[in-house]
C-alpha cells in the first residue's frame, strides 16, 4: 500500500459525473458535470479554466472531499477520497477568515483545530506571516487590511497546515490587476519552495498559462467535459507580468483560446436562456 501511494498519482478523478436535482423542484436532474477524467502529479501546478457554469468549482468540491460524485471515482495518492481529503488545503474564492480573530489568529487557526496549542499555533504562525510580508501586521483584524492583504492572510493560513495538495478556488479574482499579479507571483515563489501539487481554478486564462505546469480546459455546461489539455512549457522561474509578453506564451495563449472561445460564447448564451 504504502509502494503504491508513493508512485500515485496526488490526484486521480476518474470518470466523475456530478448530478444534482433541478433547481426547479419538479423531479429534474441537473448534470454538472460528465465524465471528466485528469490526474495531477505530485507538485505539479495544474489549471483549470472553462466558461461560467461549466462545473470548474464542482471537480474542485470532489478533490476536497466536500462532493461524493454521482459516478466515478477520486483517489489522493491512491487513496478513495471518502469524507473530507485529509491531503488537501483550499482557499476560497470569498474571503474566509474570521473576523474577529487577528491576522495572526487567523492564520493559526487551522493549526489549533488540529490540535496544536494556542501558544504553539500563534509561534508557528508568525513566520508565515513574514513569508506572506505581513509581520508588522500580526495584530490587525480582516476589516483593518487590503484586500490582498486578506488573501495573503489566507495563502498563510491554508499553507500552515502543510497539506500535499492546494485546491484554490479564483482566489485572486477579486483584486486589481497590480494587486493580483503581485499575488500570483507571491504564490508562485511559495510554491517553488515546497512544490506541493496545486489545483488552480479560474476564468482568466492569461493567469493559467502564466502560473501553470497543465491548463485543463472544460467545456460549457451542462454536462461539462474535459475537451483539452496543454502542457505549458515556459521556463520557471516565471515573472507572471513578464512571461505573458513573450512569443511562445502568446502563441499558446492564441491555441487555448481557439478551442475556449467557442464554449465561453456558448455558457454565455445559456445564461441568457435562464
Amino acid at each position: 500500500m504504502a509502494e503504491a501511494a508513493a508512485t500515485a498519482p496526488a490526484l486521480l478523478l476518474e470518470g466523475v459525473t456530478c448530478t444534482f436535482p433541478s433547481p426547479d423542484g419538479r423531479g429534474r436532474t441537473y448534470t454538472a458535470v460528465q465524465g471528466a477524467s485528469f490526474t495531477v502529479a505530485d507538485g505539479e501546478f495544474v489549471s483549470i479554466v472553462g466558461p461560467t457554469g461549466s462545473g470548474k468549482s464542482t471537480l474542485l468540491n470532489v478533490a476536497a472531499g466536500l462532493l461524493a460524485p454521482s459516478e466515478g471515482r477520486a483517489l489522493a495518492f491512491g487513496e478513495p477520497i471518502g469524507g473530507i481529503n485529509r491531503h488537501a488545503g483550499y482557499m476560497f474564492q470569498a474571503d474566509a477568515l474570521m473576523p474577529w480573530k487577528s491576522a495572526l489568529e487567523n492564520v493559526a487557526a487551522g493549526l489549533e483545530f488540529r490540535g496544536v496549542p494556542r501558544r504553539e499555533a500563534e509561534e508557528r504562525a508568525r513566520p508565515w506571516l513574514a513569508r506572506v510580508g505581513l509581520e508588522r501586521f500580526g495584530d490587525r483584524y480582516p476589516h483593518q487590511l487590503s484586500g490582498g492583504m486578506r488573501k495573503r492572510v489566507a495563502l498563510a493560513q491554508t499553507l500552515i497546515v502543510d497539506p500535499r495538495i492546494v485546491l484554490m478556488d479564483e482566489p485572486f479574482s477579486a483584486l486589481d490587476i497590480q494587486t493580483r499579479q503581485m499575488m500570483e507571483n507571491e504564490l508562485l515563489d511559495l510554491w517553488s519552495a515546497d512544490r506541493k501539487s496545486v489545483v488552480f481554478i479560474t476564468h482568466d486564462l492569461e493567469e493559467a498559462i502564466a502560473m501553470s505546469d497543465r491548463v485543463l480546459v472544460l467545456s460549457a455546461g451542462p454536462g461539462a467535459r474535459l475537451i483539452g489539455e496543454y502542457r505549458i512549457a515556459l521556463e520557471r522561474p516565471r515573472d507572471v507580468a513578464e512571461i505573458r509578453m513573450t512569443p511562445h506564451f502568446l502563441d499558446l495563449h492564441k491555441e487555448i483560446w481557439g478551442l475556449l472561445r467557442e464554449e465561453v460564447l456558448k455558457g454565455y448564451a445559456q445564461t441568457r436562456l435562464r
